[in-house]
Formats: C-alpha cells, sequence, structure tokens
C-alpha cells in the first residue's frame, strides 16, 4: 500500500462515524460511480472484531479529527 493509501486510511479510521460518512460522501460524488458501486460489503471476521475491540479499550485511539482537518490533511 502507497503511503497516500496509507494516510488516507488513518485519517478514515479515526474519524467519527459521521464525518468518515462524509468523506466517503466527497469521494463518492467525484469518482466514478461504476467503481464504487461494485465494492461489497462484508461483515467484519473475528480479527477485525479483535482489532474493534482493542480499539474500544485503548486510550491511544480515542482521539478524533472532523472531516474538514481531514481534507485538510488530505490535500483536499
Amino acid at each position: 500500500m502507497s503511503a497516500v493509501k496509507e494516510r488516507i486510511l488513518g485519517a478514515v479510521c479515526v474519524m467519527g462515524e459521521a464525518d468518515a460518512e462524509n468523506v466517503w460522501n466527497y469521494i463518492r460524488s467525484h469518482f466514478s460511480s461504476d467503481f464504487w458501486e461494485n465494492i461489497e460489503e462484508v461483515a467484519p471476521d473475528e480479527w477485525d472484531l479483535k482489532m474493534l475491540d482493542d480499539i474500544s479499550k485503548s486510550s491511544d485511539c480515542k482521539e478524533f479529527l472532523s472531516s474538514e482537518d481531514a481534507l485538510k490533511e488530505l490535500g483536499l
């Protein structure tokens, strides 16, 4: 994964749900809808659930960015 993709993923991971949805809507509105409509939505597996549980218990994972700050960080 490229550094740019890692930064995008990292920014979205630390956002609140509403801000992440705003970023997703921004991405969908600026790129071809054909691609986005074909992304399969899957339920989290055991590893994902473990990571989510670990994150919920970690005080280091409680800092969130606003969508405005994330867009600035991403240069959008």
